[in-house]
């Protein structure tokens, strides 16, 4: 059973999909939830004791490792297309070479997190190297979001690789007011598969999940490819997209 969203540090900042300009049957953004670091520390069942109080056919998008010049456009278009918004945890080192898509997914609404810089285990570094890695792509992410004479926003979401964290780097991120993303499913798209098979797997793992976080990767090309699809058979089983911001800092 799900506690009260109140209980979870989180508020739903308005409550109904808007119109999609060009799609009158678009999939759309349900709505949105504000997830606070000081309440919510970290979210995802398959990582975490604690996820988002999401109602049934409620999912939130999420897509790791990008932004990937041949493929990350192609997610994104299939997202606009829906009037969709998503959470897309960045690399580090693909931000620093590709910052005009960066800014493209925050000037579409979407929410741009941290993912490391190069995507190691971080349980398998040294203490200095993991926070490091840590570090380095949250200041790339940063960098690529900011506007050229002025300061940077704040990266406040943050993925670890493969789910490998661990206690310090934990404390390190709740003690910087970031929230830690693990998820609650994932499309398994890091193994080859053709975008049928990635959508029959992903429904399949939906149906049985009922509602969660979901985990996608942009640089795969079978889920851009696959994407479309996926988008619209959500909207014919009667499931709802749930986009996660950071909460506003506490004045």
């Amino acid at each position: 059973m799900f506690l009260a969203l109140t209980l979870f540090g989180l508020s739903c900042l308005h409550g109904r999909a808007e119109e999609c300009p060009g799609n009158p049957q678009a999939l759309g953004t349900s709505r949105v939830l504000a997830v606070d670091a000081a309440t919510t520390p970290r979210v995802g069942g398959k990582e975490f004791e604690q996820t988002l109080p999401l109602e049934p056919k409620e999912v939130v998008l999420t897509f790791d490792d990008g932004p990937w010049p041949s493929t990350t456009p192609r997610v994104l278009d299939a997202l606009k297309h829906e009037c969709v918004r998503a959470t897309f945890f960045l690399l580090g080192k693909n931000a620093a070479a590709a910052p005009a898509l960066v800014r493209r997914e925050a000037a579409e609404g979407h929410t741009v997190a941290s993912h490391t810089w190069s995507h190691p285990l971080l349980d398998r570094r040294y203490p200095e190297s993991a926070q490091g890695e840590v570090e380095r792509g949250i200041a790339a992410v940063d960098a690529a979001l900011g506007p050229p004479n002025g300061p940077p926003p704040a990266t406040r979401f943050f993925r670890f690789p493969g789910f490998a964290s661990t206690p310090a780097l934990l404390d390190l991120l709740a003690k910087r007011k970031i929230v830690v993303f693990g998820a609650d499913l994932w499309a398994s798209d890091w193994n080859p598969m053709t975008p049928p098979q990635e959508l029959r797997l992903m429904l399949d793992r939906l149906e049985a999940a009922g509602r969660g976080i979901i985990l996608f990767h942009d640089t795969k090309a079978a889920t851009a490819a696959m994407l479309p699809a996926f988008l619209r058979a959500l909207k014919s089983r009667g499931y709802r997209i749930v986009h996660t911001v950071p909460a506003a800092p506490a004045e």
